[in-house]
């Protein structure tokens, strides 16, 4: 196995959000590229003012990025970043662009990230996207890829044994709006139960990072959480927890897309090369994991986690994980209008029309094969 790649990583969990110093060189960068903007638009008023013509201006040009920031989880389901870091491969070809990371715990402070320029591309489930995508009117990601299916559980105390055992019980989800937080909340919605984003009613929901939601759950402080994996494994494996719900159960033909792969617009207008450099890493790094062999998926993956969480996993908790995980570039986006309708009826985004939230152009032209877009966006 090769060493991992030589690019700076920073840690970001629940709620937190790049540090002032950061958020500083962002203003600092984008007042003098604003300044740019300006002389570069006088100049060619200028210019036009001289030569007694009306012409439009030429189309912007676009060139590889000389930095790619891209955000990832330490979780099983984000099994491509984790290789595709680790073993170089998207580095490769990204080339001469300096390849960045960032660890997040869950979807809304990657967003939130994204939105505000510190990183450029995340590895994310799928409700946070489409939260981002409605907020923005359609002009702040693009999903340009999948990255895995299934491995998502509602894991509870031995002694709840139905829906109905949950009235008055706390339960957990990785952060609020995440897609396990909008899957809990909708299903609690279909069993009868009244949920609210504060985390009041007939079941309380604290969303809760989910390093500590194991340990609170060992402390008998939760009784039960809606977790990707591997941590639904290490709830039930390590903890005592038991599955109530897996969510494939609640899919047609069991498909669900856990995660994704999405890019911030205005980047990927700027530097279309660095994104195909992007999904051509990826798409070799899904392939790596449908390749390998049990066991060098494993220790693959949990010599990334090591060094990314702490420590590395049981080899049973793994291989749990592993079995439910299915690693493919195709995001169903077929499963899109239900997400949506999701996360409505748990409160945590709104009504819209999610047309556009799809630019599978490039994946299709790097894999030489059609991924459909099930008619919301371009491919």
């Amino acid at each position: 196995m090769s060493s991992p790649q030589d690019n700076s990583s920073t840690r970001i969990v629940a709620g937190q959000t790049p540090g002032k110093p950061k958020r500083r060189r962002t203003v600092q960068i984008g007042l003098a590229v604003g300044l740019v903007l300006l002389i570069g638009a006088g100049a060619a008023v200028a210019s036009v003012v001289s030569n007694g013509n009306n012409q439009a201006a030429p189309a912007a040009t676009t060139s590889p990025a000389a930095e790619l920031k891209l955000g990832y989880f330490s979780n099983v389901t984000h099994g491509p970043a984790l290789v595709g870091t680790s073993q170089g491969i998207i580095a490769k070809e990204l080339g001469d662009t300096k390849l960045s990371t960032q660890i997040f715990n869950a979807g809304p402070a990657a967003i939130e990230a994204l939105n505000a320029g510190a990183i450029d591309a995340t590895y994310i489930g799928p409700n946070p996207a489409i939260n981002s995508f409605v907020k923005s009117n359609g002009e702040s990601i693009s999903i340009i890829a999948g990255a895995a299916a299934g491995g998502a559980q509602l894991v509870v105390k031995p002694e709840i044994t139905s829906a109905a055992d949950l009235k008055g019980k706390v339960l957990a989800s990785p952060q609020l709006g995440g897609t396990q937080d909008v899957a809990l909340r909708a299903w609690l919605g279909e069993q009868g139960y009244k949920t609210n984003v504060d985390g009041s009613g007939d079941v309380n929901i604290n969303p809760t990072e989910n390093a500590q939601t194991l340990k609170l759950f060992l402390d008998g402080k939760l009784d039960g959480a809606w977790l990707p994996e591997p941590w639904a494994s290490r709830l039930v494996l390590e903890a005592g927890a038991k599955v109530l719900v897996d969510e494939k159960d609640l899919w047609d033909k069991g498909e669900f897309t856990t995660t994704i792969l999405i890019v911030n617009k205005k980047f990927a207008a700027e530097h279309p090369e660095t994104v195909k450099a992007l999904l051509k890493g990826h798409v070799e790094s899904v392939k790596w994991l449908n390749n390998a062999s049990p066991a060098d998926k494993a220790s693959t993956i949990n010599a990334v986690l090591k060094d990314t969480a702490g420590k590395p996993l049981p080899a049973n908790v793994i291989e749990r994980a592993l079995q439910n995980i299915t690693f493919t570039t195709d995001p169903l986006a077929g499963t899109y209008k239900k997400l949506l309708e999701d996360g409505v009826k748990a409160g945590t985004t709104k009504e819209a029309d999610i047309n556009g939230i799809f630019d599978l152009r490039t994946l299709n032209e790097v894999e030489g094969k059609k991924t459909s877009a099930a008619g919301l966006g371009q491919e």
